[in-house]
């Protein structure tokens, strides 16, 4: 009787151990043109501690710093309108520079297969550079918009390939612990950014908050070179061969599709345009087309799709993306309607109202850590991210039931468990994601989630933002008549400051329709939320190596086990 299949792999993997040797992980392509390469474990992307300590410094300040420049700016959108006379057009500032991440985000996972973690991470820089080093240098308000934009293509790039090249070099049962380290970084530029770039401001002059981030860019950017060597497939091809396997159809489908659909909503919200505007009706169809051309891309052309549907086709890839999603919503919906409830139904001023998300603040890298620690400990995932979506789902509903006789305390500590289960929820999500895929596939992946993530961020502002707008509004002309109730009107949606000042009878109406709209948005997050649990329900336990060595081992298993020879 002839021995098959379990004597060859018998065969094959003993000498493979024997000679202390394993494959190269991803050295096939998704084209699989490659020609595998040997390598000994121990030099798989495996630096020495300090080189570590020097990498990881490299990729985090970079992210430190993007999550500054996003709260400076915010900070700093006044004092800018008003130096360019155009006040009106300074949130511009913010929504370009975010339509412009979510865009750009989900390509940079096949750019850092293609070009390289070092080139990819380059790229990101040199265009985060660039447009914050134009920002300084605006002459007008159109071109600091331009500018933002421009800056938002590099942002999103540092936040997702700096994601990955961890992934490269920390095996996944501590992979989690670290990613919980970087949102605490993540966090702190996002605390700091606010004061810091007022001071900056006060001090020197809104320009100078864009050109001080230039030096610490440059120095990032320096380490990077230097240190960042990360292995990969195909690093010898020519940089004509690497402009080849760009998926240039998908990517430009990818762009338009995602931009006219978050500009689309972004212009329902910010410049009140009705539903059947000719604008957003039209922004949103073009989306819709463009979605049909890049599935199409994806599916019939691209040898190297820059988002494989393949991988959204899989059991948990697809759960993970959607439970961000929703999550996302969640969370960014509540960052900025919970402030507005206080400064608009309980009348509190703007830093008190800013300062009931500092528990949010502290939950959230709390989360991250404790859902890093807790798969270090256990190598187990499941069970911890069912908990983090339940208590995302009883942060929401708790937030849902507020009223004028809640106690100060439910006011403080109901977002915590929304905050910590949130952070530790992205956490047990991304290292489920690539617990489940192919290294080959440790790229992309991770630009989905990260496309989804930032999609959903968006979304959950703009549209919790017109459905606060569009209750408040109703409401609003319900309980406010006669001569000049629409400027009335007009001030109140516009400002909550004005509220206070308004005679006893015109106050109530415009707390009792804050009120209402915001319990609106608030049972919204809710059910949100109790999507995003739902959506954790299928996601699969797989093991958490705790070695690059059982991480190739594990890897070989699951070719095996799927029919696979070839990495």
């Amino acid at each position: 009787m002839v021995k098959s299949g379990a004597d060859e792999r018998q065969a094959l993997l003993p000498n493979a151990s024997e000679n202390g040797l394993v494959q190269e992980y991803g050295t096939a392509s998704s084209s699989g043109t490659s020609t595998p390469s040997l390598v000994k474990p121990s030099s798989i992307n495996n630096p020495s501690k300090k080189d570590l300590l020097w990498i990881l410094g490299g990729l985090w300040s970079a992210v430190f710093l993007g999550a500054l420049d996003t709260t400076i700016v915010a900070t700093l959108l006044s004092p800018i309108g008003s130096y360019f006379q155009k006040s009106h057009q300074a949130s511009y500032l913010g929504t370009s520079y975010l339509l412009s991440v979510c865009c750009f985000t989900p390509l940079y996972g096949r750019l850092s297969d293609i070009m390289g973690r070092k080139g990819a991470m380059l790229l990101a820089l040199s265009l985060f550079g660039t447009g914050t080093l134009l920002c300084g240098l605006a002459n007008s308000m159109e071109f600091l918009i331009f500018a933002r934009a421009v800056a938002g293509m590099g942002g999103g790039g540092v936040m997702t390939v700096s994601s990955i090249a961890v992934t490269d070099l920390i095996p996944l049962k501590q992979r989690g612990l670290y990613q919980g380290l970087a949102n605490i970084l993540f966090g702190l530029g996002s605390g700091i950014g606010g004061p810091l770039g007022g001071w900056i401001n006060d001090t020197f002059g809104w320009r100078a908050a864009f050109l001080i981030q230039i030096p610490i860019l440059v120095m990032s950017a320096i380490v990077i070179v230097l240190k960042v060597n990360i292995k990969l497939p195909d690093s010898e091809q020519t940089t004509r061969q690497k402009l080849a396997r760009i998926d240039y159809a998908g990517s430009f489908t990818l762009v338009v599709c995602v931009g006219c659909l978050l500009l689309g909503l972004s212009l329902k919200t910010s410049e009140d345009l009705a539903w059947n505007s000719p604008f957003v009706i039209g922004l949103l169809c073009t989306s819709a087309v463009f979605a049909v051309c890049f599935v199409y891309a994806e599916a019939r052309w691209a040898p190297e799709p820059v988002m494989p549907l393949r991988l959204l086709s899989q059991r948990t890839p697809l759960s993970v993306a959607l439970s961000n999603f929703w999550a996302s919503c969640v969370a960014f919906s509540m960052l900025y309607n919970v402030p507005l409830y206080f400064s608009a139904v309980r009348l509190k001023s703007a830093a008190d109202s800013g300062f009931h998300l500092l528990p949010n603040a502290i939950a959230v890298s709390c989360g991250s850590v404790f859902a890093g620690w807790m798969m270090r400990k256990t190598g187990k995932l499941y069970y911890l991210t069912l908990a983090s979506a339940l208590g995302m789902l009883l942060s929401s509903s708790l937030i849902a039931a507020w009223n004028n006789n809640t106690a100060e305390y439910h006011l403080w500590g109901d977002i915590v468990f929304g905050g910590f289960g949130g952070s530790s929820l992205i956490t047990s999500t991304l290292i489920a994601l690539i617990a489940s895929v192919d290294k080959k596939d440790y790229a992309v992946a991770t630009g989905i989630s990260y496309l989804f993530r930032t999609t959903g961020q968006v979304l959950g502002v703009s549209l919790s933002g017109a459905l606060v707008q569009a209750v408040l509004t109703s409401s609003l002309r319900k309980g406010i008549t006669g001569p000049g109730a629409e400027e009335i009107i007009l001030r109140i949606r516009h400002s909550t400051a004005v509220i206070p000042t308004l005679e006893a009878p015109l106050r109530e109406v415009a707390v009792q329709s804050y009120e209402k709209a915001l319990r609106s948005v608030f049972i919204g997050q809710a059910v949100l939320s109790f999507l995003a649990f739902l959506c954790t329900l299928p996601i699969q336990e797989n093991p958490l190596p705790g070695s690059h060595e059982e991480q190739e081992q594990q890897e070989r298993r699951r070719r095996e086990a799927s029919g696979r020879n070839n990495p």
